[in-house]
Formats: structure tokens, C-alpha cells, sequence
């Protein structure tokens, strides 16, 4: 009579112990958790780039897996160690610039602005105030901000050794992610299919799928948008445009955008290269601006075959909430409880879905 009552009390003693044990475990990995994530998603989006090299090597997955990493690590540190020469190279044009803006005049509104719907007579009117004012009394009003951001900037240089050592961890876990991939992924699928079926290793693909693709859009869209940005600021005479070119780069990959840096480049150029360009430099921006809504989700949408709004949904969603991590995460995270909602509701009377052969007794 007892026996029911004993099981329950193993079950949960059971269940108990083995949550207490994963647990304990995230919590001794918590510190490479983050490493190990960003090492996923990069190995998992650019593994067909590593096989293709593998086969052009004759097949060598060492040497793949060596020139993988050296193509990361110049990816990774390249922007930074690029943005950094560029400052050193043109540190005194830079210092120049710094004295020579406070006698900077800012032209009046073009009348075109004045016509604008919406937010255009605001917009001319702010305009018109700031050129009367000058320049000397917008850093003076803008001081305060000014000092609020360079704190926070002194407070993340701070931490710029421990984002290298993270950025360098990654590359290494990327690294052993190549080498043994097909172990890995074998291991992802068993575990999926001894969790949920067949279905489980669908979401494994969708997954992959849902990485490679939001991986696709952003690192695609970033080249494609910074590359016309810079090539704006080129042609239109826009001082340090390499530098300003590399720091849209970062600005497109943290989904933030290159306007930022192109918004200050046009009014520049409005008082510096007269009406012409500057129009010429602002219709050009608002162009480049808009690139990443239409590039973005065509490219995702290559890679994993899911509604462009839950893609949208899922990038600005993960991006809020978690960071530039979430870029990643959200879409696939949404993408898993999407198909595995979708093949729950279309079962017919709540039955379970038959099990292909050879997968369910696998």
C-alpha cells in the first residue's frame, strides 16, 4: 500500500537531485557561458566556410580549422586594431579639427528642410537656433551630456582587458567547435531525439538554420551598409572617413546603425562644402540609413524559412532584452517555439505525431 507513496518521494528526491546538479553546474560555467554562446553561434554560422576550405586543403581539418581561426581573430581584432591606427595616424588632423571648432559657423536651415512633413518646421526651427547660437554655446549647453558619456566610456575602458580575454576565449572555443563538430552535433541530436522525438531534431536543424541566417543578415548588411556609408564620406570630402567608416561597421553590427555618424557628417558638410554636397551627402545618408530594412530580413529569411515578423521580432526583441547577444539568440529561441507550437496545433485530436522509421527506436 505504501509503494506509490515511496515512488513519489524517489521521483522528486530524483528530480531534486538532478536539477540541484545542472544547477551546479551552470553556476561553476557561468563565467564561460557567454564565451560559449558567441563561440556557438559563430562556428555554427560559418561552418560551411570552414568545410569548403577543409575540401580546398584536401581535406585537412587541421589546417581548416588554423586558417579558420586566424580569419577570426583578424575579424575580431582587425576593426579595433584598425580604428586605433587610424587615431594614431591622424592624430594631429584630429587636434586641428578639435581647435578650429569653435569658430565653426553653422549655416541656416535649407528651405527644403522647412517643407518637410511631420517633423520638417521643428526641425528647421532647432536647426536655425543652433546656427544662431554658434557653436561655443552648444558645447556649452551639450556639456553636461558630454560629461555623462565620457564617464560611462572611462567606466567600459576599464573592462576592455576582460572583453579581450572573453573575445580571445571565444576564438579558442570556436576553434575546438571546428575540430569536432560532427561529435558535437551528433551529440545535440541524440539528446534532442531522446527529448522530443523526431520533432526534437527538427528543431536542432531550425535552429542552425535560424544562426546561420540571422548571422547571413547582420554581418552582410554591417559590410554592405559601412562600405556605401564610407564610400559617401569619401567622395563628399568627409575628413578621417577610413576611421569613420570602421566605427559604422561596429555601430551596424551593434544594430544601432551608421546615421550616429552620418547625421554630423552632413551638417559639416552644409557648412563646410556649401548646400550642394551637403544636400547631396544627406539624401545619400537617409539612402544608406534604410539599406538594412530591406537587405536585413531578405538575407535572414535565406537562411531559415520563418515569417519576416517573427525574425523582426526576434532581433529587436533579443537585442532589447538581452544585448547584442540576443541579435542571435532571439530569432532562434523564437524560431524553435514557433515550429514546435505549429506541429502541436496541427496534430489531429491532440494525438502524437507517428515517428518516422528508424528514428524513434535510433
Amino acid at each position: 500500500m505504501n509503494h506509490p507513496q515511496k515512488d513519489l518521494v524517489r521521483t522528486v528526491l530524483q528530480v531534486l537531485f538532478v536539477g540541484l546538479l545542472i544547477g551546479a553546474s551552470l553556476w561553476i560555467l557561468h563565467v564561460f557561458i557567454g564565451a560559449i554562446v558567441w563561440a556557438t553561434m559563430i562556428a555554427v554560422s560559418t561552418w560551411p566556410l570552414m568545410r569548403g576550405l577543409e575540401r580546398l586543403l584536401f581535406g585537412r581539418r587541421k589546417l581548416a580549422v588554423a586558417g579558420m581561426t586566424i580569419v577570426l581573430l583578424a575579424v575580431v581584432l582587425g576593426p579595433f586594431l584598425g580604428a586605433v591606427a587610424a587615431i594614431v595616424a591622424n592624430v594631429d588632423d584630429i587636434a586641428a579639427f578639435a581647435r578650429k571648432l569653435p569658430a565653426y559657423q553653422l549655416p541656416p536651415a535649407p528651405a527644403w528642410l522647412q517643407k518637410l512633413p511631420i517633423a520638417g518646421p521643428e526641425v528647421s526651427r532647432f536647426w536655425d537656433q543652433a546656427a544662431t547660437a554658434g557653436v561655443p554655446a552648444l558645447l556649452k549647453e551639450a556639456s553636461p551630456y558630454v560629461g555623462d558619456v565620457a564617464k560611462w566610456f572611462a567606466s567600459r575602458v576599464g573592462s576592455v582587458s576582460a572583453l579581450l580575454v572573453e573575445l580571445l576565449l571565444t576564438i579558442v572555443i570556436a576553434a575546438v567547435m571546428y575540430a569536432k563538430g560532427e561529435t558535437a552535433v551528433r551529440g545535440v541530436r541524440a539528446f534532442a531525439r531522446r527529448l522530443a522525438g523526431s520533432r526534437g531534431e527538427g528543431a536542432v536543424d531550425l535552429a542552425g538554420g535560424a544562426i546561420r541566417g540571422v548571422a547571413m543578415g547582420v554581418v552582410l548588411t554591417a559590410i554592405a551598409q559601412s562600405l556605401l556609408a564610407g564610400a559617401g564620406l569619401l567622395v563628399a570630402g568627409v575628413p578621417f572617413a577610413p576611421a569613420l567608416t570602421v566605427a559604422m561597421f561596429i555601430l551596424a553590427i551593434a544594430q544601432i546603425g551608421p546615421m550616429p555618424i552620418l547625421i554630423p557628417a552632413v551638417i559639416w558638410a552644409y557648412g563646410a562644402l556649401g548646400s550642394g554636397w551637403g544636400t547631396g551627402l544627406l539624401v545619400w545618408s537617409l539612402a544608406v540609413g534604410t539599406v538594412d530594412n530591406v537587405l536585413r530580413p531578405i538575407l535572414i529569411k535565406k537562411g531559415a524559412d520563418l515569417p519576416l515578423l517573427l525574425i523582426f521580432a526576434g532581433v529587436i526583441g533579443g537585442l532589447v532584452s538581452i544585448g547584442l547577444m540576443g541579435v542571435f539568440v532571439g530569432p532562434v529561441l523564437l524560431s524553435v517555439a514557433y515550429t514546435l507550437l505549429a506541429a502541436w496545433v496541427d496534430r489531429e485530436d491532440g494525438a502524437a505525431a507517428p515517428e518516422p522509421e528508424g528514428v524513434g527506436g535510433a
